[in-house]
């Protein structure tokens, strides 16, 4: 399952880093940056690739650790031009700049200078953006500055089109099965570039790794969220959580070049967060990264300070430690040369409330948090949010049982209610289930969907209550119509031993002779049965009918028996409206082959369902005759 998805960034070629802006400015004048917004050059202020030449000495400001913002000399090592030849509208330059400071020696490149301001002849010249796999020397690329001022000067039209999404089939019935694995190959697939992973053995260029600061998820979670996010550019860090002030306290904290910040894709309890370096402000605005985040143009997402404890030499990947402090404003564009934020807005996120009930637990656990509210993003932090909570205390024991509810509120629509049961399937069904659901209703292609609350409540039971069918017994299998039989089944399971259940079934007295078939089964083979007798139930056509289809797919409780007696169709079903009684000669008038709405048989059942409280996990089929 968890083979991505698949939920978020970049260790990509730089032909995958430079698609969109033009080459760099030829001199320092505003005519020489025609990208660049007018009355934003300033020669004075920034130099231009023109006139930055092999052997120049530089500087980069970042933070290292406690000392804050410092000074880092460098060595410009040359300009290269046309660095991505593309078939692209325009191409891509770079400064290649080396460390001469005796740390930036030591630890090699880092995660999370991306974004660190390099200055030349004393004026701004760009950004670190990129290396090399496996560098031993501190060689970076960095991306001009007129490249990145540039950033927010494509159409509006594509960058609306760049926030991407996840593309389900919302005419077929809802399969969680599906839906997962299409998470799994499509959570982290960046819209605007090619999506490459990059190969670690070849000596390609790749992103600065982006540090993925963690807090409040246990060692398990953080590994899996590494086999996720390693790929694509992040190194997992535990971190510490927020330890600023909140939003609401009005405080803009004073971000200036060099500065660390974070943008939180969950805060609160627990927290997730990506981060790196602001290489320019003006006024309220800051530039950051060097390189895209995503790539989805416009964007919402939260803009925090963080800071930078120490960096952390290693032979791999050295990164820096750092703790969030505060959240201050919002990302709001995010290119292929860096991302913008606005210092003072607010973000749009989503509170997250998780309830854990622990066997092995001294106290009930609640975690108040805010999800990043993005179509690709929400999906995948809610599933490591809601499986960190509920492992805090370690995996599930061998045999479990984990009961649930959830509640996902719809502004302006009906929420999405489900509660269930699972056991021996540790926190597979329960995390599928959530991020399924909101998946879905984030990514629908009906009508934006604004989720105002998410609510998971976990108990864990140290407990199987999988059971199996021992026998099924009918009072007569041959039966008239208008009378009933009586069916025993003994259910057996593991640890509970073998438990009795028993029910009528009244026989319809308009049913016609014959034979009919009788199931008696458990949760699974009962939505199989109700996916292919009624797809309508399951199938999309608005908003409203999603969230209908959500719900009747999400309350099929496991912890029950369910007797199916399969009856003979009879009435139509018109897209979605259910027509059981219409007459056949209608019905074959509606079923006409040129009309443009589909129309197929109604089917009949007659169902019953007995709480058990076990996952019954078999079936049994069998046979009634119903006599004249």
């Amino acid at each position: 399952m968890f083979k991505m998805f698949c939920f978020c960034i970049a260790v990509v070629l730089v032909g995958s880093l430079y698609t969109t802006a033009e080459a760099g400015p030829s001199g320092g004048n505003q005519a020489e940056a025609p990208n660049v917004p007018e009355g934003l050059w300033d020669p004075a202020k920034y130099i231009s690739l023109d006139e930055i030449k092999p052997g120049m000495e530089a500087y980069c400001l970042t933070e290292y650790g406690v000392a804050g913002i410092e000074k880092f000399g460098m060595e410009v090592v040359d300009v290269v031009r046309n660095i991505n030849p593309s078939s692209s509208p325009g191409s891509r330059d770079a400064i290649l700049v080396k460390g001469t400071d005796e740390r930036f020696i030591h630890t090699g490149p880092v995660a999370g200078c991306s974004g660190s301001p390099v200055y030349i002849d004393g004026r701004l010249a760009g950004a670190l953006a990129f290396t090399w796999t496996y560098t031993k020397d501190p060689l970076y690329g960095a991306t001009p500055i007129a490249e990145m001022l540039a950033i927010g000067r494509g159409d509006d039209s594509q960058k609306r089109a760049g926030q991407g999404g996840l593309v389900f089939d919302y005419t077929a019935a809802i399969n969680f099965a599906e839906i997962d694995r299409q998470f799994s190959i499509s959570d982290f697939r960046l819209p605007n570039y090619d999506f490459k992973i990059a190969n670690r053995k070849s000596q390609i260029v790749n992103h600065l790794p982006s540090p993925l600061i963690t807090s409040g998820l246990p060692a398990e979670v953080c590994e899996q969220l590494s086999e996720a996010v390693e790929p694509l550019g992040f190194v997992v860090v535990s971190g510490a959580a927020s330890t600023g002030s909140d939003f609401e306290t009005g405080e803009k904290a004073r971000l200036v070049p060099g500065s660390y910040i974070a943008i939180p894709f969950v805060s609160g309890d627990i927290s997730m967060s990506t981060s790196g370096t602001v290489t320019e402000v003006i006024g309220d605005k800051i530039y950051a990264f060097g390189h895209f985040l995503l790539g989805y143009g416009q964007i919402d997402l939260p803009l925090a300070t963080a800071k930078v404890h120490t960096v952390v030499s290693s032979i791999a990947s050295s990164f820096k430690l750092a703790s969030v402090i505060e959240t201050v404003g919002a990302i709001t564009i995010d290119e292929a040369a860096g991302v913008i934020g606005q210092i003072g807005l607010q973000a749009k996120t989503i509170p997250l409330t998780i309830r854990v009930d622990r066997f092995n637990d001294t106290e009930k656990r609640l975690y108040n948090c805010r999800l990043a509210n993005n179509r690709m993003l929400s999906p995948f932090y809610l599933r490591m949010a809601v499986m960190g909570a509920a492992s805090q205390l370690g995996d599930l024991p061998p045999e479990h049982l984990v009961e649930y509810k959830v509640n996902i509120g719809v502004k302006d629509a009906q929420s999405v209610n489900f509660e269930n049961v699972s056991s021996g399937m540790g926190l597979n069904e329960l995390v599928m289930e959530c991020y399924s659901a909101v998946g879905l209703l984030m990514n629908n292609p009906y009508e934006e969907v604004d989720i105002e609350s998410i609510n998971v409540d976990v108990r864990i039971v140290p407990r199987s209550v999988v059971s199996h069918i021992w026998s099924v017994e009918l009072s007569d299998s041959k039966v008239k119509a208008g009378r009933s039989i009586e069916i025993n089944a003994v259910l057996e399971s593991v640890l509970a031993g073998k438990k009795q259940y028993q029910w009528t079934l009244e026989i319809p007295e308009d049913l016609a002779p014959g034979k009919y078939e009788l199931t008696v089964g458990g949760y699974r083979d009962y939505e199989q049965f109700l996916v292919k007798a009624a797809p309508q139930r399951f199938i999309a056509q608005s908003l409203p009918s999603l969230i209908d289809a959500l719900n009747n797919s999400l309350q099929i409780g496991r912890d029950k028996l369910y007797c199916l007696l399969t009856l003979p169709p009879g009435g139509i079903i018109i897209e979605t409206a259910e027509l059981p009684d219409l007459p056949e000669t209608k019905a074959l008038i509606m079923q006409d082959n040129k009309r443009t709405m589909r129309v197929r048989p109604y089917s009949h059942w007659i169902e019953r369902s007995l709480k058990t409280g076990t996952v019954l996990i078999d079936k049994r089929v069998m046979q009634i005759t119903v006599e004249k």
